[in-house]
């Protein structure tokens, strides 16, 4: 993966191997995405017309699928904000650390899996965007 991408929310496109008895999609830590998955979960049965709050986080990285159904994930990096919809589970969004962002949408039966660069830690967690936005323009 290319080092300056690294910092910006993008889509990528993994491995689709098609056969007549179904289609397979891989994700392969380090290769499909730019860092070691050290965790993953997954999202699903979310109520219509709910989402999922929105946060950053500072060190944790990620990488969103569609697995089943649909869903848009939100993103900010400070700046600007963008709306990525994810519907095919042989594409996924990588999202860098410092970028806020929320998923909301969801269709009827939805699942998103998640891949995470590091395991959980509550206090890597930025639950306030003003606090985020802050953050941010300190960085700068």
């Amino acid at each position: 993966m290319e080092s300056d991408a690294l910092n910006i929310p993008r889509l990528i496109e993994l491995p689709k191997i098609k056969d007549p008895r179904g289609n397979l999609t891989v994700i392969e830590s380090g290769t499909h995405v730019p860092f070691i998955v050290q965790r993953n979960y997954w999202i699903y049965d979310v109520p219509s017309g709910m989402w999922r709050d929105g946060h950053a986080f500072k060190e944790q990285r990620e990488f969103i699928v569609a697995l089943s159904g649909s869903f848009d994930v939100v993103v900010n990096d400070g700046k600007t904000e963008q709306t990525f919809h994810l519907a095919r589970p042989q594409i996924g969004l990588y999202v860098p650390e410092m970028t806020w962002r929320l998923i909301n949408n969801f269709s009827t039966n939805s699942v998103a899996l998640v891949l995470s660069s590091t395991l959980y830690d509550p206090t890597d967690y930025i639950e306030d965007f003003d606090v985020f936005i802050n953050t941010k323009k300190r960085e700068q």
